[in-house]
Order: structure tokens, then sequence, then C-alpha cells
């Protein structure tokens, strides 16, 4: 039987509650044959406010952690303090995110779930509830004991590893060194590997524009990423670069590499990000975000949604689930060669 995946609520006064219910009417036929299994973890009472918002008719039912659950469930985070109103920002809000993370974290090392998939949180909210994490990736690492991560972004064949993600661009040059430009790569490769991709073609991003131009702008692509490369190469694997970041993610949606390495956050985000995001042309408001966000060098297995907590629509019914129902698809995946492993 395959184990529970935990949904993590994030911030309830987010669209978290909204996409769940969503998410798990959509998945219903997979949960009632029981190639599914879904474990809520956040509050349950802003989860059943999300089902009577939308009319849901779907049962997720309440449990205790050493119950036998069931194959779709909530499991409740903390104890309930003043209630928490959809879109309105408070330190109730950041304190559930927290301690839906911890105790999912807690039970994925019991194995008692499979993978974590995160909703969004709120890194204000979080802080202000005495919690100071950039999010949740810092706070996984801390409490996984890991030694460090990566963000991977996926939207169908865009598959996008980041060097670096929250840090000032004048930082990024120093970021770039052999050590950490090799832990990404080899963490990419396992990814595609647990991905099912069978031969994991890796373009490495260049840093400057036109990959240095031969040192006139600027050498680290030259004396840091290319004699990685090379290395990676002489050790069997499938990588190229640096590739300039004018053209890499055209080959990349072309089908010529199954990943790149982007150097920094918004050379990563953007491609996917604009790719992910369905725009009405007619009103120019976006209708549907599809995209995952992956952490890559975690214990355990992490996906999330690739949006925010949408505090301007949160309450409304009009979040759309989709990006949350392939990250449920992506920690299936992941989960699975971890056991196979």
């Amino acid at each position: 039987m395959k184990p529970h995946l935990a949904i993590t609520m994030g911030d309830p006064a987010g669209v978290g509650p909204e996409i769940i219910v969503k998410a798990c009417e959509r998945l219903l036929p997979r949960l009632q044959s029981g190639d599914l299994r879904l474990l809520v973890i956040g509050s349950n009472v802003a989860l059943h406010a999300a089902q009577r918002l939308l009319g849901a008719s779907i049962a997720i039912p309440e449990v205790a952690e050493d119950d036998d659950w069931p194959a779709l469930a909530c499991l409740q985070a903390g104890l309930e303090g003043a209630p928490i109103t959809p879109g309105v920002l408070s330190e109730d809000g950041g304190r559930f995110a927290y301690l839906a993370i911890e105790r999912a974290v807690r039970l994925a090392r019991a194995g008692r779930v499979g993978g974590l998939v995160t909703a969004p949180l709120n890194k204000e909210a979080l802080n202000k509830a005495g919690y100071h994490y950039a999010g949740h990736t810092d706070m996984l690492a801390t409490l996984t004991g890991a030694s460090g991560s990566v963000m991977m972004l996926a939207h169908g064949n865009m598959r996008v590893s980041h060097l670096t993600t929250h840090i000032a661009l004048q930082d990024v040059p120093s970021r770039l060194t052999p050590e950490r430009l090799r832990y990404v790569i080899d963490l990419t490769h396992q990814a595609l590997k647990d991905l099912g991709v069978a031969r994991a073609r890796i373009a490495v991003a260049a840093l400057n524009p036109h990959a240095g131009e031969g040192g006139l702008f600027g050498r680290q692509d030259i004396d840091v990423s290319a004699p990685t490369i090379a290395r990676c190469v002489a050790d069997g694997l499938d990588v190229v670069g640096p590739v300039p970041g004018d053209t890499v993610f055209v080959k990349l949606r072309a089908g010529q590499y199954d990943a790149v390495v982007a150097m920094y956050h918004d050379q990563g985000h953007i491609p996917v990000k604009l790719l992910g995001f369905n725009v009405d042309p007619a009103t120019g408001t976006w209708e549907a975000l599809s995209g995952v966000n992956i952490t890559l060098g975690l214990p355990i297995v992490r996906t999330s949604v690739d949006h925010g907590t949408a505090f301007d629509i949160a309450g409304r019914g009009i979040a759309n689930e989709l990006s949350l129902v392939e990250a449920v698809e992506y920690a299936e995946r992941l989960a699975a060669a971890r056991i196979a492993a």
C-alpha cells in the first residue's frame, strides 16, 4: 500500500485551504481507488471553512496522529487561536504554517508519510510568529538537518535548478564555486533519474552575457563553470555549457536538454513562470498557474506549488489548484523512486 503524502496547508489565511479542497476533489477518483493517499496538515477550521465556501461535498475526516488514516484525512497542526481571516496577515497564520511543516517532517522522518507537498506560506507572518526563516527551504533544511539544498522548478519539460536563489544579485558571482556547481549538477542528475529521465542531459547556463565573451564580460564562466563541466563529463555525466542565458531556455523548451542549471533566482524563474502562467489576452489577467517547486538535497521528498499565498484573492473561491495537483504528482514519482532505491 502506498504511504500517504502530507499536504501542509501553509498560511491558513492564504489560498492554501481552497486549493487543497479543489485538488482533493480533482484527485477524488484516485483517492477512492486507493491509488493515492493524502494527509492534510494545518488548521482543520480553515479547511472546513474552505469546503463550505466552495460547496464541496468531499469528506475530509479529522484524525489523530496515531490513528489508522483513511485515504484522505486532515490532521490538526496545533491549537486554534484567534479566528484566522482569509486575506489578513496574522501571527497565527505564520504559527500554523510552521507547525504544519514541523509535524509533517516528523511524520516523514518516521516513515508515516512518503513526502511533503507544501501550500504557500507568508514570510512576514512566519517571522511575526517568531520563526525567523526566509521561507520553506530554510525551515526544512533546519528541521531535517540537511547541510544544503537546491531549488528546482518544473513545468512540463522545463526543469530548472538554481545555483543561488534568495541573495542579492551582486553576491551571485562569489557563490559560483566549483564545489557548489558540482553539487547542483549532481542533485539535478539524480532528480532527473528519479523522475524517470533515462539520459539526463543537463545544460549549465552562463552567468555572464555570451558566457563572458572570451573574458570581456567576466571570467567566471571560463574559469569556474567550464572546468567543472569538463570534470562532470569525464565522470560520465551528460553536461554541456556554459550556454548563454539568452538561448539556453529556448533549447531546453525544444527538448535539447532535460534540465538547466541557472545561476540565480530570476534567470531560472522567469522562463518557467512565463510559460506556466496562463494569461487571458482579453483582460490581461492570469487565470491559472502551472508549475512545481522541488527541493533537492533533503533527506525527505518535498514539492510545492509555484506561487504565493495570494492574500488578494483568498476567501473568494477562485484560486486555481493546478500547481498543487502537479506538485502531488511530482511528489508521488519522487517518493516511489526513493522506496525503490
